[in-house]
């Protein structure tokens, strides 16, 4: 199956998307076929790069499905990123087209969406050709940019059989039926909310409520209103909704998922405790399409991403390639249809990333027993103070249950003497003074003496990606 193909899994006269107007998936369908045409007309040919620069917005489905319906491959765009941001995916990726909202100062040509919308049905469009019978779903679908954590941003290519099998595996965890509405608050642009709030919805037949970003109150009307029935969102959306959400909002839910970074437990319990539901937690990277593993919902774990999706494999891996046996920390590799086809133009990227057929995410991780994987860090955010390993989330996971402390990173800064320390930043609810003394006699009641960070610092805000991962590259650059 190809990725515009999951446009007709659902019946004609079903909603497709909720809001002030609601659309069946019959008008889904002709939306798509008439910006197929406009497309076409524009230009745009099977192999061309087209970038795609809008926020959430059935514009922004209508647009991506026509380009793909084309053997063209879409380029999603991080709505937030700077002019010389763009224009470097732009060059890297040889775009020949953006469909933009906003025409913006860029040596490519622009196609600004409100004028698409106005051309559609004028009649100088004519039929756009289908696709041969025998194009491949192994064929380039996307092209999605990292968030550049590590630096310069890479292209993963992921092809129609990665999307649409992950989106598969996905629904064998997680079934939806017709009768369910997503919330797709989480950006488009996004692997985590493209796959799971929209792909895996329309391969169901489900519905679909758009918001365009995430507001408190937005939100909670938009779950009342709609009846939404299952979410999509990282740890601060849970956290907001913990607090500020009734019982009866969240009483309709059949499932919260939780993913683009780690879920604190203490979140999750206080979820819990007061509405009663568990949210699921999961893991992904855009270089996976991006769903790896997700935790069951008859047997949910506390601070474990769950187990990997049916036909994706996992190894736990030691600096040697070996794997290792439950319990023991090592580097988590990938196997299976959802894996990328490589970085864009970038082949020793690429060959370092995929190794022997296996993803090297750069996570450490472990496995227990029965199958359930736990994150415990990125691996070049482990701290090495005289040759112990130290790893900030254990940190952090003891920092997020102290009283006061509402949000914690722990990065890894010279020492003279050890190499290495942990140095903390906290952010403080309102109210609640920075006690030094205090937290760090809390921490060594439950830590090893050399993985209590060296000073805590207190700071408004952490710097945060559009999925709530906390960007410690920045952290790091502000230390030295």
């Amino acid at each position: 199956m190809l990725v515009h193909q999951l446009l007709y899994q659902g019946t004609a006269e079903s909603i497709a998307f909720h809001g002030n107007e609601n659309i069946t998936y019959k008008q889904l369908q002709n939306e798509v076929i008439q910006y197929r045409n406009f497309f076409h007309h524009a230009g745009i040919q099977s192999g061309d790069k087209i970038g795609l620069f809008s926020r959430n917005s059935v514009e922004f489905v209508y647009s991506y499905m026509a380009v793909v319906s084309l053997g063209a491959i879409v380029v999603p765009l991080n709505f937030q990123l700077t002019i010389r941001e763009i224009a470097f995916i732009v060059q890297d990726a040889n775009m020949k087209h953006l469909i933009t909202t906003a025409k913006m100062e860029l040596e490519v040509s622009q196609l600004i969406i409100e004028d698409i919308k106005t051309t559609l049905y004028s009649g100088k469009c004519q039929q756009a050709p289908a696709l041969p019978d025998n194009y491949s779903p192994n064929s380039p679908c996307v092209i999605i940019y990292t968030s550049g954590t590590t630096g310069t941003p890479k292209g993963a290519v992921l092809t129609h059989h990665n999307l649409v099998s992950n989106a598969e595996a996905f629904r064998s965890i997680l079934p939806l039926l017709p009768s369910d509405n997503v919330l797709c608050v989480l950006p488009m642009y996004h692997a985590f909310a493209w796959t799971c709030a929209v792909l895996n919805a329309l391969l169901c037949g489900a519905s679909i409520t758009i918001l365009d970003g995430f507001s408190p109150k937005e939100t909670i009307s938009a779950i009342k209103d709609y009846h939404v029935t299952v979410i999509y969102g990282v740890p601060p959306i849970y956290n907001v909704l913990s607090r500020m959400g009734e019982i009866e909002d969240m009483s309709g839910m059949k499932y919260l998922v939780s993913g683009g970074a780690s879920l604190p437990e203490k979140v999750a319990r206080q979820f819990f405790e007061k509405h009663g539901i568990a949210i699921l937690e999961g893991y992904g990277l855009s270089e996976a399409s991006p769903v790896v593993a997700v935790n069951p919902p008859l047997k949910p774990k506390y601070c474990s991403i769950g187990k990997a999706l049916p036909g994706i494999e996992v190894r736990i891996l030691d600096a040697r390639g070996s794997d290792l046996p439950p319990g023991s920390v090592g580097e988590l590799t990938v196997s299976g249809p959802n894996v990328m086809a490589g970085y864009f133009n970038l082949p020793e990227e690429s060959s370092r990333a995929l190794k022997n057929g296996w993803l090297h995410t750069g996570d450490l991780a472990y496995m227990d027993t029965e199958g359930y994987i736990y994150i415990v860090d990125r691996l070049k955010d482990m701290i090495i103070a005289n040759g112990e390993n130290i790893y900030p989330r254990e940190i952090e996971e003891l920092l997020y249950a102290y009283p006061g402390i509402i949000d914690a990173a722990v990065i890894g800064v010279p020492d003279k003497l050890r190499g290495q320390a942990a140095q903390a930043y906290l952010v403080l609810e309102a109210g609640h003074i920075l006690d030094k003394k205090s937290i760090r006699e809390y921490l060594q009641n439950n830590l090893a003496a050399y993985k209590i960070p060296r000073d805590f610092l207190q700071v408004d805000a952490l710097p945060k990606n559009q999925t709530g991962k906390i960007l410690k590259r920045v952290l790091r650059n502000d230390s030295k």
